[in-house]
């Protein structure tokens, strides 16, 4: 099958990509490639998936309408078996700072690509989300069925008005929708960003370790390659034959899961962890807590376990065993990653 994979030199843009590719898809990659973070992370995965016959790579930004439109220009059917739409701009303080470009890129850029996908008749619909809607009003472990109403960012509030138009365009046009809300992900050549890539870079070589809060807050810290099988796994399911009606087809689908560890874990736990692996103490600084980020995030995984047969296999342990093996075998250009203050 032929899959439109968006954002994929991004994170997990990249490792859904390369499970899609092992498996024996043929994908179409498209990215900007802007300067969110060092480009050099985004042409590291590129590399990686160059690597095989069946990936063709586009520069295309999802907020060209017109550039879309010619991508998915075909004459006999439809043009790809399925989208998953991982292009993002992601981030809960960056967000604070710049809720513009968020906006265009996590609204209207999914409304172009939906629009695109009925055009064309793709009935397939992969989207991304985060566990950040959740927000602070919900009982832990998060389910699916939580409030959502209370975002405490911008970024949290435009995947909020994604996942809304999803429902809009499976009503309205039949689209067969999966929505996965990914918890803290995780692993090599991560979002510098984000504490997993931080703490080890920042402890490897001796800087502080910008620490928001005292350090209990949790994360439900999910490695990446779990994620892309649950994100397979997803795909799977929305195109499983269901039984059909009597008076015509099948429904079409649409469900919203939660792909995470099912483990909460404090900061300062992970903190220790990057110690023991690096082989180096960290120097913690201790900084107010941000008023966007959660103090906790913790998935109720009962639906995927239950819809795809999925759960994670990497342990934490492992997980950033394996990242700070990546670290050091790029060490000579990931320690000068602009990670920020915190």
């Amino acid at each position: 099958m032929r899959v439109l994979v968006t954002g994929c030199a991004g994170f997990i843009g990249w490792k859904v990509a390369e499970h899609l590719l092992r498996v024996g898809h043929r994908v179409v990659g498209v990215d900007n490639l802007n300067d969110a973070y060092d480009i050099r992370l985004k042409r590291w995965r590129l590399d990686q998936l160059r690597s095989y016959p069946d990936f063709e790579f586009r520069v295309l930004d999802v907020t060209d309408r017109s550039a879309l439109a010619r991508l998915f220009a075909s004459a006999d059917g439809p043009p790809f078996g399925a989208v998953i739409h991982l292009a993002a701009r992601a981030g809960v303080r960056p967000s604070v700072l710049d809720p513009w470009s968020y906006y265009e890129t996590n609204v209207t850029g999914t409304l172009n690509l939906l629009e695109a996908c009925r055009a064309t008749g793709v009935r397939t619909f992969i989207l991304a989300s985060t566990s950040s809607l959740y927000g602070v009003r919900n009982p832990l472990p998060f389910r699916e069925e939580a409030d959502t109403d209370g975002p405490l960012s911008p970024y949290a509030a435009s995947k909020k008005a994604a996942e809304t138009l999803c429902y809009t365009y499976h009503y309205l046009h039949g689209l067969d929708v999966a929505v996965l809300r990914y918890f803290t992900v995780y692993g090599p050549a991560g979002r510098p960003d984000m504490s997993p890539f931080r703490f080890v870079q920042w402890i490897a070589e001796g800087r502080p370790v910008v620490l928001y809060g005292d350090g209990r807050q949790q994360r439900d810290f999910t490695y990446v390659d779990d994620i892309a099988r649950g994100t397979l796994a997803a795909l799977a399911f929305l195109q499983a034959e269901g039984p059909a009606l009597s008076s015509g087809p099948r429904p079409s689908k649409f469900e919203i899961i939660n792909l995470g560890s099912d483990r909460p874990v404090p900061l300062m736990e992970v903190i220790r962890l990057v110690e023991r692996l690096v082989g180096r103490p960290a120097r913690v600084e201790h900084r107010p807590r941000h008023p966007a980020d959660l103090p906790a995030t913790w998935a109720d995984i009962s639906k995927a376990r239950r819809l795809l047969g999925w759960a994670p296999e990497v342990s934490l342990e492992e997980g950033f065993r394996r990242l700070v093996d990546w670290y050091m075998a790029c060490r000579a250009w990931a320690r000068d990653i602009a990670t920020g203050p915190g």
